[in-house]
């Protein structure tokens, strides 16, 4: 072994001859193959802000590394990129600069664009979308339509959270603290029309095929099951005193419904304006409704607020025991769950229970635990717990499971009352008020209505993306795009001027990845039945419900509406973790970022790539370490010395192997090396380890390193090729512009994307065993075969297991054994 060697790897023009060949080669196009078993890499696109941060550089290595060994696995891969391009950061970030969003998105994809090629990774490029190219939501714009057709789209009135900052509607989950997350202005309610998806139709499917998601993190499912809430329970009409209205609560807990002592309303409850009109009590319910729904805005989405409630003055009519019930106006009822209004028993419900004891209501216990007694003037808190039903007329010593379904019964025997599901999930708000977004292909006509755009009509562009100084005022101030005529009766309308939620884009750009070039529909039928589902899906769990949930959701849509053959979208689920760096997660705010390409400038993209895949496992947060990245660098060039010091093996043709002909040093490289292959194979197989894969390499790597120059020069050369060329294969996912030029100066002329993943072999797996003489008192009673390497405990209750064995000891307990480690084992009785 020639120990003379380049002390460290020109990595900056290794991977840019590499790039450049992939580039001109394309050893990453797929097309469908009937007689291969696909595999779909996916990881989610990302925003083109104008720079990939460290959580792409781990987020695109993690799938790259999967891309790749599904290759050499033999696997017709797919592995897409493209942007995620719609969107108000986008608009706002180019008005601060006085540019146009078009201007400042395509630059940005562009520089993006390169960063990633500098990343080595194995893109189908020619598959690349822009979600605010035309040719894209065009498509977005005809399911639209098709969904309008099916009843699955509709517009209505609704209470919105407005930013006049940005001039647009925000998702409660974009407020913070009663700000606007892109502004920090107040962010206020305001009544407006808007467009609708009527996801709450896929409700039972969403949760029921839940089930079927085996590969998705647990923490997952449970979170869009419980964002999607399933409830079984009673629908109840409360008629409202001296009036021909009637409230409809919702309730999971018929059993307590004799225990109502009041009624709360949402504030935005429809019914409330009736009840106070006229009443003394009116100007106070207004000035509390207008103080809630301005304090709503500030609150987070899972914080409750301190419970106020105000008399509207109105009785409602328990309809159970005909006893009169005021009506609350109350801040923590929310009309987006159940009905809006809830049947208020504080006996039996905390948030009851408080507002009770705050306004001096009675507190009614209907349900008795047993060996207890409740009272409701001495209780201190609800009772939530099981018992048997007290003061509830024919049901009273029923136990309260059972009384549920004999109450709901007996409601709907009555006719005031049936059993209902209710689900928390609401229908998807798409509307947003701002240029930069896929238009809604709707016209309002004042004769015809609502009318859709003709098919053939589409797509409704923006207007000014062709021309930099063009207007990207929001639609609704640009009257040369609103201003049309009316596909039906020919007379003047205007434009619906609301764009549409950039969640719809990401909603299905995972199935137009499989025919981004199709001109005639969103999605090819038969390309999208080969490649879908994902296999593998990769991202950030701040995705677990929006996005993931609106995925599901459309692939159902485009399923039923003739484009896919599948439920869902993705069969498997990797949630990686974050980038963290003094106690953060590295964000520009913080002032803790690390620029990927100062990385790449200093170290190569492999060893970055290397660093990102062996900090931690995938799914844990990942701990900035410079140190670490210097580690990573230096394992790489040490490889690098290694393999060109031992060129000299790969000059003669390898011989066939058995281990049981090796000499020891030879038998324990060899032995090693299939090892190797089988531990980084089971760490990638089973979780996606790539940080113990890489440290059974390195393990591999010191073996080689450890020989003496006296081994070195007497080892079996093809024993010493098969480790340096596992070595390669096994790293070449991982780094794969350090492995592929590694490969080609060894003597190659195959590339390494065309070689299979190495195999064991089974014979080197097997551990050496040697001949353990068992004595019992001294006397040679059993001879054992066992693994040279067994622990001290091990022989023991193998020894004293043994059928031999066991006739000379019976159910004698031994006095003590004697072990000398490698020959015999000594059992005193």
């Amino acid at each position: 072994m020639d120990r003379q060697s380049s002390d460290r790897y020109d990595f900056k023009t290794i991977e840019a001859k590499w790039q450049q060949r992939w580039a001109e080669e394309k050893p990453y196009k797929v097309s469908e193959d009937p007689s291969r078993k696909k595999y779909y890499v996916l990881e989610m696109f990302p925003y083109p802000s104008g720079r990939i941060h460290m959580g792409h550089v781990r987020n695109y290595s993690i799938g790259d590394v999967i891309a790749r060994y599904k290759r050499m696995q033999g696997f017709n891969v797919i592995h897409p990129m493209g942007w995620d391009a719609f969107g108000l950061p986008a608009e706002n970030a180019a008005l601060k600069r006085g540019i146009h969003p078009a201007t400042w998105t395509y630059d940005n994809i562009a520089y993006m664009r390169d960063q990633l090629k500098a990343m080595g990774l194995s893109y189908d490029w020619d598959r690349e979308l822009a979600t605010c190219d035309p040719s894209y939501y065009r498509w977005e714009q005809l399911i639209f339509l098709q969904m309008l057709e099916k009843g699955l789209v509709y517009r209505k009135e609704t209470t919105v959270n407005w930013c006049k900052s940005c001039q647009t509607v925000l998702a409660r989950e974009q407020v913070i603290d009663g700000c606007c997350w892109r502004c920090d202005e107040h962010v206020l309610p305001k009544t407006m029309y808007g467009w609708f998806f009527k996801i709450t139709d896929y409700a039972d499917e969403l949760l029921e095929d839940l089930d079927q998601l085996t590969g998705w993190p647990e923490k997952v499912v449970t979170m869009q099951r419980n964002w999607i809430g399933r409830s079984e329970g009673l629908a109840c009409d409360f008629p409202v005193e001296d009036s021909q209205e009637k409230i409809t609560i919702f309730t999971t807990r018929p059993d307590t419904i004799f225990g109502v002592t009041f009624m709360s309303l949402a504030v935005e409850h429809p019914l409330i304006d009736k009840l106070i009109q006229g009443r003394e009590e009116e100007t106070r319910v207004r000035e509390f409704i207008e103080k809630t729904l301005i304090e709503k805005q500030r609150l987070a989405v899972d914080e409750e607020p301190e419970k106020h409630g105000v008399f509207t003055g109105a009785y409602c009519i328990n309809p159970f025991n005909g006893e009169r019930v005021p009506i609350y106006v109350a801040n923590f009822v929310l009309m987006e769950y159940g009905t809006g209004a809830v049947m208020a028993v504080p006996a039996h419900d905390q948030r009851d229970f408080e507002f009770a004891r705050k306004y001096g209501l009675p507190i009614r216990p209907v349900i008795q635990p047993e060996g207890n007694h409740l009272a409701g003037e001495t209780m201190e808190e609800a009772w939530t717990g099981p018992g048997k039903l007290v003061d509830s007329a024919e049901f009273t010593g029923m136990d309260w499971q059972e009384a549920k379904k004999a109450i709901i019964d007996y409601a709907a025997d009555k006719g005031f009352g049936r059993p209902h599901i209710t689900y928390r999930l609401r229908d998807w708000g798409i509307s947003r008020q701002r240029y930069w977004g896929a238009p809604i292909p709707i016209i309002h006509c004042p004769e015809c209505g609502v009318v859709p755009v003709p098919a053939d009509e589409l797509p409704v562009t923006l207007p000014g993306t062709n021309d930099p100084n063009g207007s990207h005022a929001p639609l609704h101030q640009q009257e040369e795009f609103y201003s049309t005529s009316c596909p039906g009766c020919g007379g003047p309308a205007r434009r619906e001027t609301d764009t549409m939620d950039t969640f719809v884009e990401s909603s299905w750009y995972f199935a137009r990845y499989t025919c981004p070039d199709n001109d005639q529909a969103p999605l090819d039928p038969a390309k999208a039945g080969y490649w879908l589902p994902v296999d593998q899906y990769i991202g950030g769990v701040e995705h677990a419900i929006l996005h993931l949930l609106y995925s599901r959701f459309f692939t159902k849509v485009l399923r039923d509406l003739g484009y896919l053959n599948i439920d869902e979208p993705f069969t498997n689920l990797l949630t990686q973790g974050m980038v963290i760096k003094d106690g953060a997660k590295m964000s520009k705010s913080k002032g803790n970022v690390v620029d990927p390409s100062d990385l790449i400038d200093q170290y190569g993209a492999d060893t970055t790539r290397l660093f990102s895949l062996f900090a931690a496992p995938p799914e844990k947060d990942l701990e900035w370490n410079a140190q670490g990245v210097d580690g990573a660098s230096r394992f790489l060039n040490r490889v690098y010395r290694l393999v060109n010091s031992s060129l000299d093996c790969f000059q003669e043709e390898p011989q066939d192997i058995r281990i049981s002909d090796l000499n020891e040093t030879d038998r324990a490289l060899y032995r090693k090396t299939h090892q190797t292959i089988q531990r980084v194979t089971d760490s990638i197989e089973t979780n996606f380890h790539f940080n113990t894969a890489i440290s059974a390499v390195m393990e591999l790597t010191n073996q080689i390193s450890r020989l003496t120059a006296e081994q070195a020069a007497r080892i079996h050369r093809t024993v010493l090729r098969q480790a340096l060329e596992a070595i390669l294969r096994l790293l070449f996912p991982m780094v794969p512009h350090f492995c592929a030029e590694l490969w080609e100066q060894t003597g190659h002329t195959t590339l390494l994307d065309q070689e299979p993943w190495p195999t064991c072999d089974p014979e080197a797996l097997k551990e050496e065993e040697i001949t353990i003489v068992v004595q019992v008192n001294g006397k040679v009673r059993a001879r054992l075969q066992v693994p040279a390497a067994i622990q001290e405990e091990d022989l023991k209750k193998q020894a004293l297991a043994d059928e031999r064995v066991q006739k000379f000891t019976g159910d004698k307990k031994p006095r003590k054994i004697i072990v000398v480690q490698g020959k015999l084992v000594n059992i005193v009785v």
